[in-house]
């Protein structure tokens, strides 16, 4: 029974690790409604497509962020649209962050 036990514990450590979704909680803490958010990785020439799964993230309003594009990464380029047409664009280590505000 040791014997069994231990091979798969074995085979499970032995598993490579899959790339895990990166979430963090987006704060809205600027006088503007974002009404998209892009992401790229650091050095990628184009951006992906709008993540936003909401019309606009309102000022003072929060919600969680889910970056799901596979990849092992951490560095990412960010850019932010609002309602009003204004862009702003940060780079930003989203392992290490739990929280990301958008301010003026």
């Amino acid at each position: 029974m040791r014997i069994a036990l231990a091979a798969a514990v074995a085979t499970f450590v032995a598993t490579p690790v899959l790339a895990e979704d990166l979430v963090f909680q987006l704060v809205n803490d600027s006088s503007h409604s974002i009404t998209e958010m892009y992401v790229s990785p650091v050095g990628e020439d184009q951006w992906g497509e709008n993540i936003l799964t909401v019309d606009a993230v309102d000022p003072g309003v929060s919600g969680d962020v889910t970056i799901a594009d596979g990849m092992e990464i951490c560095d990412y380029d960010l850019r932010f649209v609002s309602a009003e047409g204004g862009e702003a664009e940060n780079t930003q280590n989203l392992c290490d962050l739990a929280t990301f505000t958008v301010t003026d």
